[in-house]
């Protein structure tokens, strides 16, 4: 006897979770090196693709948003666990009076609500489940996102720094002589003015750049989990997904059934109108059934069924029912906000990358013209045909419209980035059927 009990005990631990400590971090989980990131960097300098998978596998917020899938998960199975039936008893030795032997009673009995309730609270977490899946894609859509735009913005910026280099060792050359000059009283301040004032706006835009690309990289770094004195090695040209607005246009009616953001709306819509079911299911009267058997201190031993039934008089769950209705038809209403904004959003940067790459055509087609003007300007210049004021004009004209070209292409890229990741160009995917989205089920 006390070996099978033994066995039983031992069976019963043995199924038991077991703690174990988890310490917290004590130094920043930061890189000093892409080699030290986890992921394939196998060349370098790295591709925009290659910072969008480095991001996507380093990111700590990913890591750390990954694992509340273990939590919905654990949630779900709870959900898929029947209640424990209830085992009572009670041995009561006799004390005194004409009784001959101890009375005892024993009884099992089973919560019949928490059955009816059952399938009901299972699809509700399943759909939970599936909403925290969608939420983490979506989560990974805009990692990926921010890496595309903060690798090709410091691309383009790093590819035109020289140019506003070049522009600013151009003024201040002039200015260094026309400062000489005044000095020497053989031009007025009024001559030199214009100049200063290129030269200081030649100054901030080079310093402005400067800091803009500092702090993209510091921005990089953080997006890859890397320290921020790790240096990131990039190619020259940026490399982005094929872009085709009229297919992306033409694929705006099935945008839905693929981002995940919308998906997991609706999927958390599904899971609040399953939620509804339980509280009204739940107004079922409380309810267990169950047997039990007993003995007197005379021997005389009964037995049979019992039921306990709680009455609805004061607590009907109305409360938690007007809660759920509420819950589901707010969850409705965030729906269609987030699919007239996916939409809209959508059509709107589409217009923007167009007349963009109209005004990027005509500064195009205006480039050259200021390119042969500056060359002759020149020419002319080291032949004692123009003066030098003359001369710098030109070809700071020439450097004004390269800078000009230069921002347009980076807004154009920008506005390129930011749609292909609304639309989900070459990023992870959610593998959810449109019905299992819809219903949760």
């Amino acid at each position: 006897m006390r070996r099978s009990i033994a066995l039983l005990l031992a069976t019963m631990l043995a199924g038991c979770a077991h703690y174990s400590a988890l310490p917290l971090a004590t130094t920043a989980p930061l890189a000093t090196t892409v080699a030290a990131l986890d992921g394939p960097a196998s060349s370098t300098p790295l591709t925009v693709d290659q910072v969008v998978t480095l991001a996507l596998t380093n990111n700590p917020d990913l890591r750390a948003a990954r694992l509340k899938r273990g939590v919905a998960e654990g949630q779900a199975t709870q959900a898929s666990i029947l209640a424990n039936p209830s085992l009572s008893g009670a041995f009561l030795p006799l004390l005194s009076g004409a009784g001959t032997v101890p009375a005892w009673n024993l009884g099992l009995a089973q919560d019949i609500k928490s059955l009816v309730t059952y399938r009901a609270r299972r699809r509700a977490a399943t759909a939970s489940t599936r909403q925290v899946a969608a939420d983490i894609v979506w989560q990974e859509w805009q990692i990926a996102g921010q890496a595309r735009q903060l690798a090709t913005d410091i691309i383009i910026g790093t590819r035109s720094r020289p140019t506003y280099v070049t522009a600013y060792d151009l003024l201040s050359d002039r200015n260094g002589k026309l400062e000489r000059a005044l000095a020497a009283r053989t031009v007025t301040l009024v001559t030199v003015a214009p100049d200063r004032v290129a030269l200081q706006a030649a100054r901030t835009s080079l310093n402005t750049l400067d800091q803009t690309l500092l702090s993209q990289r510091h921005q990089l770094n953080a997006l890859l989990g890397l320290t921020p004195d790790a240096v990131v090695p990039l190619a020259t040209a940026p490399d982005l997904p094929p872009f085709d607005p009229a297919a992306i246009r033409a694929g705006l009616a099935t945008l839905p059934d693929r981002r995940p953001d919308l998906l997991a709306l609706r999927l958390g819509y599904a899971a609040a109108d399953e939620q509804l079911r339980v509280a009204i299911l739940s107004q079922f009267p409380d309810l267990i059934l169950g047997d039990s058997a007993s003995s007197d201190s005379s021997k005389v031993i009964n037995g049979g069924p019992n039921v306990q039934v709680g009455l609805p008089i004061f607590d009907r769950n109305q409360g938690n029912v007007a809660v759920a209705r509420a819950t589901r038809a707010q969850l409705q209403a965030d729906y269609a906000a987030r699919l007239a904004a996916a939409t809209g959003t959508v059509g709107a940067l589409l217009r923007e990358y167009e007349q963009l790459a109209a005004q990027l055509a005509i500064a195009r087609r205006d480039l050259p013209a200021a390119r042969i003007a500056a060359s002759r300007a020149q020419a002319a210049f080291g032949a004692s045909n123009i003066d030098e004021r003359g001369y710098v004009d030109l070809v700071s004209n020439r450097f004004a419209k390269e800078e000009e070209i230069m921002t347009l292409e980076l807004a154009l890229f920008d506005r390129q980035i930011a749609i292909q990741t609304l639309v989900g160009a070459d990023l992870p995917t959610i593998d959810l059927s449109a019905e299992q989205a819809g219903s949760g089920r």
